[in-house]
């Protein structure tokens, strides 16, 4: 029980930031963004265009040694506990 609150309450994290990233960076936040510029182009346009596929692909990497940790150390407590 304890290692699906674990992976959910994970999961829930990396989501909001899926979610701030894509969604308040690329659309939300935009205008207030489009002040930087990263390559020559509006750092706004950039985090709609690039910077949420490249978050995206990090957090998919961050899911994954997270997941492989929580394995680890929920299989190391379910064999102290004789399960």
């Amino acid at each position: 029980m304890r290692y699906w609150r674990a992976n959910a309450v994970f999961m829930a994290v990396l989501l909001t930031v899926w979610a701030v990233v894509g969604l308040g960076c690329g659309v939300l936040f935009a205008d207030s963004l489009n002040g930087m510029t990263v390559g020559g182009f509006p750092l706004g346009f950039w985090f709609a265009q690039q910077g949420s596929i490249i978050s995206f692909v990090l957090l998919i990497f961050v899911y994954a040694l997270g997941m492989n940790w929580l394995d680890r150390r929920y299989r190391d407590d379910a064999e102290s506990d004789g399960e």
